[in-house]
């Protein structure tokens, strides 16, 4: 019998599907010179029926690794999503930077133009303002360079929830993880706010790190990811390093996330630690 195939779903108000799981742009393709084995990773998530691809301008080359598969065969480029991010904060360099994108990934178009990791009130402002990164955004998107554009943070809720609100986004990428249940403020402020707006949910830092998989008290990678998506979101990112991982990401997809009692006792190993596995908040 045919296994079934990764859980496919809307990408937030919009007519596009994705799946719900991705490849994230850490891992072996935030590196540099590593062709053939960025290479492998990304071929066995396309095997695996993965649908959607992470990347940025600063991940290294993330781009050229992704680039060098899709300028192959434009019949994959046209069924996949493909996301990537500017952290430039003014038009001119935003600008520049989907050129440099554009080029790299060896397409005319992005799925998805992010505005990366917003951690302040002043880049907020600087964003928004006359001559800020967000009228490159909302350019791109008017002449169809890109076809949806969102916005990524991790260090604080606060900031990343306040951009949801005044900006003109159809996503946000965000931490989903055990620890952020307990911390709070992505999970109680932002993610609601992002569904009364009907965006697109995209969790990051799933699995944190490597301290995030505790094998001897019976933690997977497969059940963070479930758990992850018992959260309601569009799409779980994660990085790869090796084709297996990848696998275990898929399979994770065509699971059903994690059930109530699964995930009570998930965020009752997690608590203890809550707020040091949230590294990626810095001061909190």
């Amino acid at each position: 019998m045919k296994p079934p195939g990764i859980v496919q779903g809307p990408f937030g108000q919009t007519d596009r599907a994705v799946t719900n799981v991705g490849l994230g742009g850490e891992g072996i393709l935030r590196t540099t010179r590593r062709g053939p084995e960025a290479q492998a990773v990304v071929l066995q998530a396309l095997r695996s029926g993965i649908g959607y691809f992470d990347s940025a301008r600063v991940y290294r080359d993330s781009e050229l690794y992704l680039g060098s598969i899709w300028k192959n065969d434009p019949d994959i480029r046209s069924r996949i999503f493909q996301a990537s991010k500017s952290a430039s904060r003014n038009r001119a360099d935003a600008l520049r930077d989907l050129e440099e994108t554009l080029a790299r990934l060896e397409t005319h178009y992005l799925d998805l133009w992010q505005i990366h990791d917003i951690r302040t009130m002043e880049e907020v402002r600087q964003v928004a303002s006359k001559g800020g990164a967000l009228e490159a955004f909302r350019e791109a998107k008017e002449t169809g360079r890109v076809r949806y554009i969102g916005v990524t943070g991790h260090h604080s809720p606060a900031i990343l929830t306040r951009a949801i609100k005044e900006w003109p986004m159809d996503s946000v990428m965000m931490p989903v993880n055990p620890v952020e249940e307990h911390i709070g403020g992505f999970l109680s402020e932002t993610l609601p706010a992002a569904r009364d707006r009907g965006m697109a949910i995209i969790g990051m830092k799933v699995l944190g790190a490597s301290h995030y998989v505790l094998p001897e008290q019976g933690v997977t990678p497969d059940m963070l990811v479930r758990f992850a998506l018992s959260k309601g979101i569009t799409v779980a990112i994660v990085g790869c390093a090796t084709a297996e991982e990848v696998k275990i990401l898929a399979e994770a997809g065509r699971n059903p996330p994690l059930e109530e009692e699964e995930r009570k006792r998930l965020l009752h190993i997690f608590e203890p630690a809550a707020r040091r596995l949230a590294f990626y908040r810095g001061e909190i």
